[in-house]
């Protein structure tokens, strides 16, 4: 609104009413908006959205522009499709290997050649959940028995790398690097996820791992991002082992610890959103539509689930 523009708050894609005049959302204020004719939609909470918002969510990424693109969005949820795309980049990954779970032979022959250790995902999801280390011959025929039970499809899989359990989580924002911390696993326990009893510490990352994290965002397309990265001391590289596209605001517990980037990261969010609105008014007669709701610890733009 400080900018001139109408701003629309509170859209439910779960309540629109879908027609052949187009795709309504009632708002907060209770305007009826005709979302395909938007100069842009910024939605945060994708990854909570039921299938029929996401399949609007796809549609609408035809005809306005979104802050994450649906397609920059859907390539980050899939870990197979995400570092297949890092790669081509030259941005530097685990090994993986994407198995038909109909050949449980090749995924054993991988377990050898990779010296009898690796780690399973799913291609979705996150916190660590369903992520699976296998380091012996009873816990591989375990996951190619629940594959089976499952009938899922496919079998993905990385290289264990072998790190010092700690990890980098940086933000980036439209290509500019907002702030890093670390995550550190629990005694005993592997996964760094905050989800899976992980803590966080303050953490500054030298330029290796911010540069690293720039050429990772970029490559998978997305506005908005948070990429874990890890040390690979057995080749003393640093590897990307995610990139995702909803990046989590730090919690007021975290801030006391010393996370104090939210206010910065809100203001690079708007500055990208006017940016982008401008760049659409060059092209067309601006209608100074822009949809911005508020979050419930701190106000950022998003399209409510």
């Amino acid at each position: 609104r400080d900018h001139g523009y109408n701003v629309f708050t509170g859209l439910n894609l779960a309540q629109a009413d879908i027609n052949y005049n187009g795709i309504y959302c009632r708002s907060r204020s209770g305007v009826n908006v005709r979302m395909d004719t938007l100069d842009l939609l910024f939605t945060y909470n994708a990854g909570e959205q039921t299938l029929n918002q996401v399949y609007l969510y796809r549609t609408l990424d035809r005809y306005i522009p979104i802050l994450n693109s649906y397609r920059s969005f859907a390539l980050s949820e899939d870990k197979f499709r995400t570092n297949l795309m890092l790669r081509i980049n030259n941005v530097a990954t685990p090994d993986f290997q994407l198995i038909p779970t109909t050949q449980p032979e090749k995924l054993q022959a991988i377990f050898h050649e990779w010296g009898g250790k690796l780690v399973s995902k799913p291609l979705d999801g996150w916190g660590g959940i369903g992520v699976t280390k296998v380091e012996s011959e009873n816990t591989l025929k375990s996951l190619i028995a629940y594959a089976e039970k499952k009938n899922t499809q496919w079998f993905y899989v990385e290289r264990l790398i072998d790190y010092d359990k700690t990890d980098f989580r940086v933000d980036i924002v439209n290509g500019e690097y907002l702030g890093c911390y670390g995550r550190k696993a629990p005694k005993g326990e592997w996964k760094t996820n905050i989800s899976s009893g992980g803590s966080v510490f303050l953490r500054d990352p030298e330029p290796a791992v911010i540069d690293l994290a720039k050429r990772a965002t970029a490559a998978t397309g997305l506005d908005i991002a948070g990429v874990d990265i890890i040390y690979d001391r057995a080749t003393e590289t640093y590897r990307v082992l995610e990139v995702n596209g909803i990046p989590a605001f730090a919690t007021p517990e975290q801030e006391k610890l010393g996370l104090t980037f939210n206010a910065r990261k809100v203001e690079l969010i708007i500055e990208l959103i006017v940016s982008r609105v401008n760049q659409q008014s060059a092209t067309k007669q601006p209608d100074n539509h822009l949809t911005i709701v508020q979050d419930n610890v701190i106000p950022i733009a998003q399209c409510v689930a």
